[in-house]
């Protein structure tokens, strides 16, 4: 046998055939890579690395190119969808805690039962969120994202309005709703100009239809055959763009009326009066440009306050029924007679006056020792628990020794607890009492400093009456009086009248933000369900004479309907062309 060595190789034929086609393969091959570029994706030249083999090789975008790209980032609907979600995120520590611009004493009093965490907040500034620098940062971030998003495609709609139809597809089986219906007779055979006639009619009868039915069309016609193309539902987009186009008008009303409206508070106690200047506000609160001194003029007395609470149902004994104020308003020389209640707020000098609360202000009358009145007046004490439990302050500067400071409990129907303290056990006046607590001392009202009048510092007066000291606190009913301890007078609980708080709000940006909130759910219930639609009809004249009329449509976007409209539109189409042929 023969022996080969193992460098001998043996050669077939065949296999020498096939090598011969891989190896002009593989020049071929090699010829398309090298007139690649340097850095291809395919390119496996000695050059490149093997850690750099088949990577792209990307342009360096630049400072124009990275400001495009962050362009394009903020102006993309995704963006501005978190935006959106991310300022209502935003606006929740608005609602969680009291603001400087509607709650200034709810601020006062937050930062006194909360000392450690007040700063902190007070610092990334959680008690003006509405007017913060990372509130407006998102604000503002929105509204350049929405301009960005609408302006464009603004621009690519009006001249999608401007367009014709699409051109008629050549095989419409591809479509959806693909339908066909061939009318027999309606030519002779081999009659060219009846046939021509017959397309035409077919055509013409399509178009009126789908001009009826609200879409816009182009006819178009060869040898063989001819054809409408329709389109409709441009509403859809329109309404899209409506929406946000109304989204950017609110943020421009939000920010316009944020610097143009106020809203001021003011406690009136029956039979006082309130007028629309700066100095009878107990807060107000106005915009960048708003003239504080050029307020609307008008006045408010309070005449009456209706109060009906629940009295029969045991399981809701006390709860409020309605609330109603019956006041006189004074309004460039006319008076009339108004009522304010809950969600039903007074209409005057371009302002809303909302009724925000209620509660008592018991009338007391302080004498000094020789029985002349220092102080008289109706105080007001808020509420402080649904049973109208309500605490108030009393301080009397003039006419004493020394200045008083009285912390005052009101209850409207007084009972006694087990631990000897008393609390209100019904919201009404059945049975009222005031009980007094005296304090004696510098009230602080002399340095010119701003001084609540719902608060009394006692770190540096001294209490005569009360738990602190020997006399005891003072509990008075209607019409009786007390002495004062050290001889300081006398203290009368004369009776109790009602007060209201009332809240003056002026934003005359509120009809355009209805508009918006308008345009906005009417641009959106568009969008929804306003179908994007095409249709098209197209009419074969057959070699037997037969006219073959072919039906389809496309939608854009889900419209479960289509099949349902390209059908419907079909059985018009036939109904109008046998019953005009009939005639």
């Amino acid at each position: 046998m023969e022996q080969h060595s193992d460098t001998d190789t043996l050669h077939d034929p065949a296999q020498g055939a096939e090598g011969g086609v891989d190896t002009e393969r593989d020049d071929r091959a090699q010829q398309r890579r090298d007139s690649r570029p340097s850095g291809h994706v395919d390119d496996t030249s000695e050059d490149v690395g093997d850690a750099d083999a088949g990577a792209l090789t990307q342009p360096k975008l630049g400072p124009i190119g990275w400001l495009r790209w962050m362009w394009r980032q903020l102006t993309s609907m995704r963006t501005a969808l978190f935006l959106l979600l991310l300022l209502a995120v935003a606006a929740v520590p608005g609602s969680l805690v009291p603001q400087h611009t509607s709650d200034p004493n709810g601020v006062v009093q937050y930062q006194e039962n909360h000392p450690v965490l007040y700063p902190i907040l007070d610092k990334l500034q959680v008690f003006d969120t509405y007017t913060s620098v990372w509130f407006s940062a998102i604000y503002l971030l929105l509204f350049v994202s929405l301009v960005g998003c609408v302006v464009p495609r603004l621009k690519h709609h009006l001249e999608a309005l401007r367009a014709k139809p699409p051109r008629t597809p050549a095989r419409l089986a591809r479509m959806a709703g693909y339908r066909v219906r061939v009318l027999q007779g309606m030519t002779s055979q081999g009659a060219s100009a009846e046939a021509e006639a017959a397309r035409q009619a077919a055509i013409v009868s399509a178009q009126k239809l789908l001009k009826a039915s609200g879409y816009r069309t182009v006819v178009l016609e060869t040898a063989r055959d001819a054809s409408v193309s329709a389109e409709r539902g441009y509403l859809r987009e329109t309404g899209n763009i409506l929406f946000h186009a109304a989204l950017v008008g609110i943020l421009i009303a939000v920010g316009v009326g944020g610097g143009l409206s106020y809203t001021g508070q003011r406690i009136v106690v029956d039979g006082q009066s309130f007028v629309n200047t700066l100095v009878n506000y107990d807060s107000i609160n106005p915009g960048r440009f708003v003239d504080t001194s050029g307020l609307s003029p008008f006045a408010i007395k309070l005449d009456q306050l209706d109060v009906k609470y629940e009295s029969k149902n045991k399981n809701a004994m006390g709860s409020p029924l309605d609330y109603t104020a019956y006041v006189t308003t004074t309004e460039n020389g006319t008076t009339s007679k108004k009522t304010i209640k809950v969600n039903e707020p007074l209409g005057i000098g371009g302002t809303n006056v909302y009724l925000l609360g209620n509660g008592y202000a018991p009338i007391i009358t302080v004498r000094n020792a020789k029985g002349k009145a220092v102080f008289h007046d109706a105080v007001p004490f808020p509420s402080q628990d649904t049973n109208m439990t309500s605490q108030g302050i009393v301080k009397v500067p003039d006419g004493l020794k020394e200045q008083l400071g009285m912390i005052g409990f009101f209850y409207p129907t007084a009972q006694k607890l087990s631990t000897g303290a008393y609390t209100s056990s019904y919201p009404d006046t059945r049975d009222p009492m005031l009980g007094l607590s005296v304090y004696q001392g510098d009230l602080g009202l002399d340095k010119g400093l701003p001084v609540s009048v719902y608060a009394l510092n006692i770190d540096k007066l001294k209490e005569i009456a009360g738990p602190g000291a020997k006399a005891k606190a003072i509990d008075l009913k209607p019409g009786e009086s007390a002495s004062l301890p050290n001889g300081l007078g006398t203290v009368t609980f004369d009776g109790v009248a009602r007060f209201v708080s009332l809240e003056v709000h002026h934003d005359p940006t509120q009809g355009w933000m209805l508009l918006f909130a308008v345009l906005v759910l009417g641009g959106l219930l568009t969008s929804l369900f306003v179908p994007r639609r095409r249709l098209w009809v197209k009419a074969i004249t057959q070699a037997d004479g037969s006219l073959r009329l072919e039906y389809a449509g496309l939608a854009r976007g889900e419209d479960p309907r289509l099949d349902d409209a390209v059908a419907s539109f079909a059985d018009r189409h036939i109904a109008s062309l046998t019953g005009r042929s009939r005639e």
